[in-house]
């Protein structure tokens, strides 16, 4: 199977409309009669709620309704996203007494005007009966689970064992034994987490900013106790999301109820401190990495073992060793993965979610034995290579990792690198370091349908099953579209998150153009194949709207379908049903990743020992790149967040009293301009001969796969201290 040539970089086909303000967003539908609401949260960290006091709230004018669990008679929860439901977790709040975690839910309050919701919610009082609650790795009351014996599927959440690692280990002469911790992140999109729901008698209509159109109409059917045919969900468009979006929440079933019991429209956006404690979040981990060596650097032996949180009720199984297994060609490889219970909101999924801090913690070793070896940390790499997958034995659909290496080192002017710390300084005594890492991330399907259809009046649309987050994905799917039926892209009108067309799956976890390309460039290859046989002496600048006049055909239409090499037919019934149904990256013949090196440097005020990042050097290797530009702007934006992953983020736990402290943007801190200046972005783009027609791999998870670990090992370089825990401060290196 190979893929199409070079693809040309389009402009954005939505570009005009989102600089003229015209992109239509979840909240920023205002139907007539819009009523507007506000969540009240629990103010404890665990227990259970004794009375609501709604009187104070009921009396505030314009003020309509107060939801509270006693509102909520037949109301279900539909379940959690990874044990076969479609919510971010399981515990639907308000429809019950129990309170699992701080920032709960507990009662809803609609209003003629958002002023006199937000002032009823703050009029709402409550009593509760407290428990004991733990909200971190080291709490008391933590219940410490391995992974490997829960009734989770297997083997993807089996640990792994290949050859003999702990006595590969225990033989080698150069050995690295360390720890690495990581801290709690939320994801903040722009666009805050909003739902607007309306009744047309029995019929209801949301829109919502979100990932997974299908998974939210399925969810609200169920919990409603309706029809799927009678709810509509539309997200034409996402404003950021980054895992946060890719289920449905709390609040989005109660607004329809809402809704419902009003019989008047009504909006919640919820606001950014309620998001932290009412959405997934990347849970805090800690690692053990022990690397063995021989004198020549070949690396013999790798144990990988991980603790992760998870809340009380839900298992949000880690899949980290998947990628720190198949970075380097180690023969040697063991994983052990636990989970820890605590009383917090399940965690979930943020930009590549284990991956992130699995690679700081794999890569930050692999520098440590450069160092233990006195090997420049490239070459180390290099040379432990392999062409095939160590954990299955079975060949990789495509690595260019070393290609990625050698480019970026090339780009970046890695050969003028003195190896020793604190060797390289500005002329004002800045000292400079510079550090490598790569990153991999699974290539991963899921099943897709696209229809594509053409009028005699010039008309192209296409309505695939896809959402659009702010990545680019219009672009891709409309740029595949115009390359086989020799169009120009802004011809093609996409219509996305709609359930209204046909059913898409959730669209994350970086399979969203390996998904919809492929399937969009099919139903493009079959209209041209029927376009052909309409007018088979067409000559080669014939449109698609000139043949179907030449053919007095008002339109024509086509409907492809795609699913993973080797997925049964099956995934479009869990699809249909909002259900998970990817596949990956373990296929039948082949196991399939995107790959990366990232190149950092930094300079380190001697003084304050304020770090910035001058520059940056980003080589993926990310099957044929479909839309350049936007692939250029997912490539920049992931290596932002993984600077700001290493020196900036955290989610500030309090211990006390539950919850996180610091749950706005105005102390939750990622970088700006000052911390970041050039990065340079590259691809191999070279099309995966195996994976699917179009020769495409992810990107925008593995673009947040190693530039953590790329800063932390450039800062080893120029100061000389190992800072084995993510995000570095200054006070670390003072």
């Amino acid at each position: 199977m190979t893929g199409p040539g070079p693809f040309p970089d389009v402009a954005r086909v939505d570009a005009r409309d989102k600089v003229r303000g015209m992109t239509p967003y979840g909240a920023d539908n205002h139907p007539p009669n819009l009523a507007h609401a506000m969540l009240v949260t629990a103010q404890i960290g665990k227990g259970r709620l004794v009375k609501v006091d709604t009187d104070a709230a009921r009396a505030v004018a314009g003020v309509q309704l107060v939801l509270t669990h006693q509102d909520t008679e037949g109301l279900k929860a539909d379940g959690y996203l990874f044990a076969n439901g479609r919510s971010f977790q399981s515990v639907q709040p308000m429809i019950g007494t129990a309170i699992a975690y701080r920032g709960q839910p507990i009662a809803l309050v609609v209003a003629d005007s958002l002023e006199a919701a937000i002032e009823g919610a703050e009029q709402v009082s409550a009593e509760y009966v407290t428990a004991p609650f733990s909200v971190t790795l080291d709490s008391e009351g933590t219940e410490i689970l391995a992974q490997a014996d829960l009734p989770l599927p297997k083997p993807a959440f089996a640990d792994k064992n290949v050859g003999d690692a702990d006595a590969a280990l225990a033989a080698a002469p150069v050995t690295v034994d360390a720890v690495y911790d990581s801290a709690p992140q939320h994801q903040n999109p722009i666009e805050l987490i909003a739902t607007v729901a309306s009744w047309d008698g029995d019929e209801l209509t949301v829109y919502e900013s979100t990932q997974h159109v299908e998974g939210i109409r399925q969810g609200l059917a169920f919990e409603l106790g309706i029809s799927p045919d009678k709810v509509r969900v539309i997200s034409p468009f996402c404003g950021g999301s980054f895992g946060q979006k890719n289920a449905m929440h709390a609040q989005t079933v109660l607004v329809a109820l809402a809704a419902r019991t009003l019989g008047r429209p009504v909006k919640l956006v919820v606001p950014r401190s309620q998001l932290f404690h009412n959405t997934s979040f990347r849970p805090p981990t800690r690692h053990r990495v022990r690397l063995g060596a021989d004198r020549a650097g070949k690396i013999v032996a790798a144990v990988h073992e991980i603790d992760q949180q998870t809340s009380r009720h839900d298992l949000f199984p880690s899949m980290a060793t998947d990628t720190s297994a198949r970075l380097h060609g180690i023969p040697n490889f063991r994983s052990r993965e636990r989970l820890r219970r605590t009383d917090v909101q399940t965690p979930g999924f943020m930009r590549a979610p284990w991956e992130h801090a699995a690679a700081f913690a794999f890569e930050s070793a692999i520098d440590e034995l450069a160092y233990a070896l006195d090997r420049d940390p490239v070459e180390l790499r290099l040379a432990n290579e392999l062409p095939y997958d160590v954990v299955t034995g079975k060949p990789f659909s495509s690595r260019h990792l070393s290609e990625c290496l050698r480019r970026g080192a090339e780009l970046f002017g890695w050969a003028r690198r003195r190896m020793a710390p604190r060797s390289m300084r500005e002329t004002d005594g800045t000292l400079v370091g510079w550090g490598v890492a790569t990153g991999a991330y699974p290539s991963v399907i899921s099943p897709s349908i696209a229809q594509l259809r053409v009028t005699d009046d010039g008309g192209i649309v296409l309505n695939v099953g896809v959402q659009e987050m702010g990545q680019g994905a219009r672009n891709a799917v409309a740029a595949a579209v115009a390359d086989v039926l020799k169009v120009r892209a802004d011809q093609v009108t996409t219509l996305l998150g709609d359930t209204k067309g046909p059913p898409p799956h959730l669209t994350a976890g970086s399979w969203g153009t390996a998904t919809a390309v492929p399937a969009a460039r099919q139903a493009a290859i079959d209209m041209r194949e029927a376009l052909r046989k309409l007018q088979p002496e067409a000559s080669n600048g014939a449109t698609p709207a000139g043949i179907l006049r030449h053919a007095k055909r008002p339109f024509l239409e086509v409907e492809a379908r795609h699913q993973a090499p080797g997925a049964p037919d099956a995934v479009f019934d869990r699809m249909k049903q909002g259900l998970l149904a990817y596949v990956g990256p373990e296929f039948p013949e082949f196991v399939s990743f995107s790959f990366i090196a990232h190149f950092v440097e930094v300079h380190v005020e001697p003084a304050t020992c304020r770090v910035r990042v001058p520059r940056v050097v980003t080589v993926a290797d990310c099957g044929r790149v479909v839309s350049p530009r936007t692939a250029a702007s997912q490539l920049r934006g992931g290596v932002v967040w993984g600077i700001g992953g290493a020196l900036r983020e955290a989610s500030e736990v309090d211990p006390r009293y539950g919850g996180f402290l610091n749950a706005d943007l105005a102390e939750y801190l990622v970088p700006v301009n000052a911390d970041i200046g050039d990065i340079q972005v590259d691809f191999v783009d070279k099309p995966d001969p195996m994976l699917n027609n179009a020769g495409v791999k992810g990107l925008g998870e593995v673009a947040n796969v190693g530039p953590a670990a790329a800063v932390a090992n450039a800062v080893y370089h120029a100061t000389g201290r190992r800072v084995r825990h993510l995000p570095i401060r200054i006070e670390d290196l003072l």
